[in-house]
């Protein structure tokens, strides 16, 4: 499980202070995280990994907000 290693270490990395293309860097490593956990879950059905994906889909989320900016209310 080699894979849940990397993702503790994604998710103790702090995400102050980078640039743009160290956001989508950021945020392209937590998709790939994501995805490859999910293949494991799929065979194993263990919530812990859902939790992991849970907690690496907030980190991503909060990334991408950054990138693209909040959505505006109204015009």
């Amino acid at each position: 499980m080699d894979i849940l290693k990397e993702a503790t270490l994604f998710e103790n990395e702090k995400m102050s202070h980078m640039s743009t293309s160290d956001r989508v860097m950021a945020s392209r490593e937590a998709k790939r995280l994501i995805l490859a956990i999910n293949e494991i879950y799929k065979k194993t059905k263990d919530s812990k990994l859902m939790d992991t994906m849970k907690r690496l889909t907030v980190k991503k989320k909060r990334i991408d907000v950054r990138l693209k900016g909040r959505p505006s209310s109204g015009l």
